[in-house]
């Protein structure tokens, strides 16, 4: 080390000891999990290190992430910004973001901290490798604020990602590799007894449910242990009195109706913050207390500038919900669902404290729909299973997970119903309530710039030309979305001919879903220059057309998976994996993609294999199953801290 280097040591480590108000800041994330804790009130739920930490914590009991899965919850978490807001809500999506959004720690570094990521990133945009490097000092598995790069009494930041409750382990692994990797590693006395599981009423109360859930929370328990020792660390370098202290999950529980969906299993975190005593002045509320404040992911960048005393760009959509003067309590979270891996969806949600309100935009397709990687696990195939088996036994709220359909739009009282069962929205007494939801959704998505409405195809387009989308094509598609429910055919059939490709898709979704049978005005569409409305188009006739109109669409699927974009090539063959056997036209096809893609490196080709492999194997066709656990050895899936698991 050089005398200068020398001295500008001596200088950062005075400047750092003599700003008192600067704190450390300790984000300990953790995958896939609700709200399953004891310090919530689960009473199945082992986690005596993180009951101690909510004893000197706020404990948020209203928390949400941005989406009900990963990718596009961390991409907000960085961001400060909603992931329909930047395009990056769908799942791998890859569409870059403006080279003004930066890594909120970007800001911080700026701002003299040192910043560790320890280690998932998964930003999901072809810009995470800028964010990489501009937001973290270091991010590696080894990522620590001990690293000897960082000089004495600088303030950090520090991102511990705890995997242990990831779904994965907790369901889509064999469960002979969960307890190798997992429950082995547990006291027996810790081990949970399936017996004694809480079964949630949407799901049949079967011994691979019970089991699963047992898995589940012995997941969590380890996890405990390892949040333990992340904790004694900061405790043994004399930090904790320096530093605040995050504990959260990226969405809800790996589990079937939680993760990938909207509702309060999906959406809903824990959430506990931990003030040393000279902090004690940004806390919200005392040590070991609770509170109702509504906070979504979107909040949480700038509230940790806002901690350090950063003023937080104007670009950043949400607010700090704790500090010297937080934001104004918010009215309502929002959230949101799109294409994850292979399945197609798209699914909003709007939160008050009291009020759920979803709105589906594909209501003919199952909350329960085919996910290859789901689809490994023993507790889907059970539901699944059971549900095509005693469909007679199925519960009101069984069916509704697992039926060939849902609602286009719920409303669930989340105060008197907490599992969200119980749909409101046929209730003249909550009509008022339905109204204003209604109405302030519309406002609220507007706001954001929610580019939901805008098929892939479309936003790639506006990508490729380094555009964004104007609010009024936005106002436009959404208004074509919000016609998914109606039943007023005359009204929607002239919207078949608009100019906006985005427009004549939620037509064609619409008229669908209101039970339109003029196959000759659909039959027109096959030839339609946008991909996603011809192989929609193709497959309502594969499923309700003429022969020769079946025969004409499934032509137009096959074509459809030489798309030279994958996203379309990836619509095409969903719409073939959808129709099953209607479709075996297609087997050339499906079995050359299947080949040319199941064991290539990406996350195109991993989707496209997923989708073509379960066709075939539908139809009785040879595939190699996955295996996601340890025990297959190498695989070309990407990397479990980054993949699309």
């Amino acid at each position: 080390m050089n005398a200068f280097s020398i001295w500008l040591c001596f200088c950062l480590a005075g400047a750092f000891a003599a700003d008192e108000r600067r704190p450390n800041i300790l984000w300990i994330t953790v995958e896939d999990m609700s709200p399953h804790l004891g310090c919530y009130g689960d009473h199945y739920a082992r986690t005596p290190n993180i009951d101690r930490l909510a004893k000197d914590s706020v404990l948020y009991t209203q928390a949400f992430a941005a989406s009900p899965v990963c990718s596009p919850s961390r991409s907000c978490l960085i961001t400060g910004r909603y992931p329909v807001s930047t395009g990056t809500h769908p799942m791998r999506s890859e569409f870059p973001l403006s080279a003004s959004v930066h890594g909120f720690p970007f800001y911080l570094r700026q701002a003299g901290y040192f910043t560790t990521n320890n280690v998932k990133t998964d930003y999901n945009t072809a810009d995470a490798a800028r964010l990489i490097a501009e937001s973290w000092d270091v991010s590696s598995e080894t990522a620590h604020w001990r690293d000897a790069r960082r000089q004495p009494g600088q303030p950090f930041f520090a991102v511990f990602n705890d995997m242990t409750t990831h779904q994965s382990r907790s369901m889509s692994w064999s469960y002979d590799a969960f307890v190798k990797h997992v429950q082995s590693q547990l006291r027996p006395e810790e081990v949970h007894n399936p017996a004694q599981a809480e079964v949630p009423p949407y799901y049949p109360d079967t011994p691979v449910v019970r089991r699963t859930l047992a898995r589940y929370a012995d997941c969590i328990t380890l996890m405990d242990r390892n949040t333990g020792r992340i904790l004694a660390e900061l405790e043994e370098d004399g930090l904790a009195d320096d530093t605040i202290v995050f504990f959260f999950s990226d969405h809800g529980a790996g589990l079937p109706r939680h993760k990938r969906l909207l509702h309060d299993s999906g959406m809903r975190v824990p959430l506990l913050v931990r003030f040393p005593a000279k902090y004690q002045d940004l806390a919200p509320a005392a040590p070991g207390t609770s509170t109702d404040r509504l906070v979504s992911f979107v909040d949480f960048a700038p509230t940790v500038l806002h901690l350090v005393g950063i003023d937080p760009p104007a670009q950043f959509q949400g607010g700090p919900f704790a500090g010297a003067t937080p934001s104004a309590p918010r009215d309502y979270v929002y959230g949101s669902r799109d294409r994850v891996d292979e399945a197609f969806e798209m699914m909003r949600s709007l939160r008050d404290r009291q009020y759920l309100y979803l709105r589906h935009y594909h209501p003919g397709t199952s909350f329960n729909q085919p996910e290859a990687y789901s689809d490994t696990s023993e507790i889907r195939r059970d539901i699944t299973e059971f549900a095509r088996r005693q469909p007679e036994a199925l519960t009101a709220a069984q069916r509704e997970y697992a039926g060939p359909g849902k609602p286009a739009e719920a409303l669930y009282d989340v105060t008197a119903d907490p599992a969200q069962i119980d749909n409101l929205v046929e209730r003249p007494e909550h009509a008022d309530v339905l109204g204003r939801f209604r109405r302030d959704f519309r406002r609220y998505r507007a706001e954001i710039g929610d580019r939901g409405a805008l098929t892939e195809d479309s936003l790639w387009q506006f990508a490729k030309h380094g555009e964004a989308p104007s609010s009024e094509r936005l106002a436009a598609a959404w208004e074509a979305a919000d016609s998914v429910g109606s039943a007023d055919v005359a009204s929607l059939l002239p919207l078949l001919e608009a100019e906006e490709a985005d427009r004549r898709f939620w037509a064609l979704s619409a008229l669908r879903h209101a039970g339109f049978t003029d196959a000759a005005k659909i039959a027109r569409l096959l030839a339609d220059p946008a991909p996603p409305v011809r192989l929609e188009a193709a497959r309502w006739l594969v499923e309700d057309g003429s022969q020769a109109d079946q025969a004409a669409a499934v032509s137009v699927l096959r074509e459809g998976l030489r798309e030279e974009g994958w996203w379309n090539a990836l619509h095409a063959c969903r719409c073939l994996e959808l129709l099953g056997d209607r479709a075996r036209a297609a087997l050339p096809d499906m079995r050359a993609l299947y080949q040319r893609t199941r064991w290539k490196d990406g996350d195109a080709e991993l989707f496209l294999a997923f989708s073509s492999g379960a066709w075939l194997d539908s139809i009785g066709e040879k595939v190699t199953p996955w295996d996601f656990s340890p025990e297959a050895g190498p695989f070309r899936v990407p990397a479990d801290v980054n993949g699309p698991r």
